[in-house]
């Protein structure tokens, strides 16, 4: 009896222990802001905080959003990206892009790891969804057009095609500041992964992975 009493007490103890901690972690920001110094050497979880004395409307500010032509092209997919970069986000759990795509163009099937998202479609139409999670692989999908909102789930594979005959252009939002990008083919089968793996992988033979790994590492 005694032994199970101090067991108890033991156990009771741990849990303290642990809720104390969950308790004492604050995800949130210790402070009304934190822009980002670009110019910093320090090397931390994010980015060092310039001094609030510096900061400036402009750090809360960005122009260009408008453009369609401001982004980076995609050559293989065909899609332009435009990261729109507000320093006074920096710790703040977020980040923002303008994704424009073209006729016949695509952002192809990606993750974001760190980040669900939300897109709101500008101008055009576009076709957008995401795949749920094995085993089920279902897919929520609809035609977009310009006022339409779609979000999509943390980590879940997504991806967005634009089949009609009008550009189309999106403003996303993401719940990471660092969300990563992962466009699945690229990482199967531009990184180097064994051909036979992907032929099994793939239900196909060695020399159609083959001829597709070529295309990714050309």
């Amino acid at each position: 009896m005694a032994r199970a009493s101090a067991l108890l007490l033991v156990v009771a103890a741990v849990i303290a222990l642990v809720a104390g901690h969950g308790a004492a972690f604050d995800p949130n920001p210790l402070q009304d802001f934190c822009v980002a110094d670009t110019t910093s050497n320090v090397h931390v979880n994010g980015i060092p905080c310039k001094d609030p004395a510096t900061v400036t409307p402009d750090d809360f500010f960005f122009s260009g959003v408008d453009r369609a032509d401001a982004g980076t092209a995609s050559r293989r997919y065909g899609f332009t990206a435009l990261p729109v970069q507000i320093p006074g986000l920096n710790t703040l759990g977020a980040s923002h892009a303008r994704v424009d795509v073209p006729p016949g163009a695509v952002f192809p099937p990606h993750i974001h790891p760190r980040a669900s998202e939300t897109a709101v479609v500008l101008g055009g139409a576009v076709y957008f969804g995401f795949v749920s999670s094995y085993p089920d692989n279902k897919v929520y999908a609809k035609v977009l057009r310009k006022g339409d909102v779609f979000a999509v789930p943390q980590g879940l594979v997504h991806f967005l095609y634009n089949n009609g005959t009008e550009p189309a252009s999106l403003y996303a939002t993401l719940s990471s500041q660092n969300p990563g990008l992962v466009l699945l083919a690229d990482a199967l089968f531009g990184s180097g992964l064994p051909d036979d793996l992907l032929a099994k992988a793939f239900l196909t033979d060695v020399g159609t992975a083959q001829r597709i790994g070529a295309k990714f590492r050309a």
